[in-house]
């Protein structure tokens, strides 16, 4: 299920993006970038339309999709 970041509070999305830009295996490149940055990052796709929020209901948890891969969800990110 997509999440509509727009009606998230503000400290809720800035504590999943905390969260989503902190986890295992996130690439920034050759030099890590500081957490603000990576959030600023992703809160800046977010707002573009280039990622989304996806809820997973069995696992309860929170990932990003890419704009490109929002229709292969099995319910179309609905």
């Amino acid at each position: 299920m997509i999440l509509p970041h727009r009606q998230i509070s503000p400290e809720a999305l800035q504590g999943l993006l905390e969260d989503l830009a902190s986890r295992e295996g996130t690439d920034y490149g050759e030099e890590e970038a500081p957490l603000a940055v990576k959030v600023d990052q992703l809160r800046r796709q977010l707002e573009q339309g280039e990622v989304f929020l996806s809820f997973d209901a069995g696992s309860a948890s929170v990932t990003l999709i890419p704009k490109a891969l929002l229709g292969a969800l099995p319910d179309g990110g609905r």
